[in-house]
């Protein structure tokens, strides 16, 4: 029979150990199992948990691997039902969005490392390509954010009107189009640099101005 986690000492218990000596001496399998809550007459919630783990087949460190997988995938495990495979995605969406700026209508724009740090944390975790609009004011302050393209394939979906239209319409002096490579490689590709041609020309011919589109070849913001 195995043991149950009741019958460990207390302060080797998940919950007791947390509270004790707090989250960071707890393994990634001990805070998976806080969140799954309860293993099954076979296994602990901890053993449960390390067969999560064990889903890690892309050798992503630690437990980022979590934020792609599918409940589907999840509830293959023995005792991982429907509901906590959902808590266990909530938890990781909540783990990304933790990391983003509360605000971004305060932030500041220098340079393209600025806007990479923000959107860097989530765009490389994301497995398709997401094409991302940021409107600025004239002293580079971020006035708004919103995605133009999710899954498209080097902004083949996307129309000069699609960008261009919300920053006219909220008088935006410059823009930023920021995109992620999921193949890791950020070069920019032929077409993308294409469409920043394109783009900067509509804009010149819209707003009767220069928009000097950032393009940054080390990271993956242009």
């Amino acid at each position: 029979m195995p043991i149950k986690i009741k019958e460990l000492p207390e302060l080797e218990r998940p919950y007791e150990k947390l509270e004790w000596y707090g989250e960071k001496t707890l393994s990634n399998a001990e805070l998976l199992a806080i969140i799954i809550k309860t293993g099954t007459k076979q296994e602990t919630s901890v053993q449960l948990a390390q067969k999560i783990l064990n889903l890690n087949t892309t050798r992503q460190e630690g437990i980022n691997f979590l934020r792609n997988i599918s409940i589907e995938e999840l509830t293959q495990i023995k005792g991982i039902g429907k509901v906590k495979a959902i808590q266990l995605k909530a938890v990781g969406e909540l783990a990304t969005r933790m990391a983003l700026p509360t605000s971004v209508k305060k932030i500041h724009i220098k340079n393209p490392d600025d806007l990479a740090k923000i959107m860097m944390e989530e765009f490389r975790f994301e497995r398709k390509e997401i094409a991302r609009l940021v409107m600025l004011s004239n002293k580079n302050d971020i006035l708004k954010i919103r995605d133009i393209t999710i899954g498209g394939n080097n902004f083949n979906d996307v129309t000069m009107r699609d960008i261009l239209d919300e920053p006219v319409k909220i008088k935006a002096p410059k823009i930023i189009i920021a995109h992620n490579h999921p193949t890791g490689d950020a070069t920019p590709s032929s077409a993308d640099i294409e469409f920043t041609s394109q783009l900067y020309k509509a804009a010149r011919v819209i707003t009767n101005r220069i928009i000097r589109p950032f393009n940054n070849r080390k990271s993956n913001v242009y």
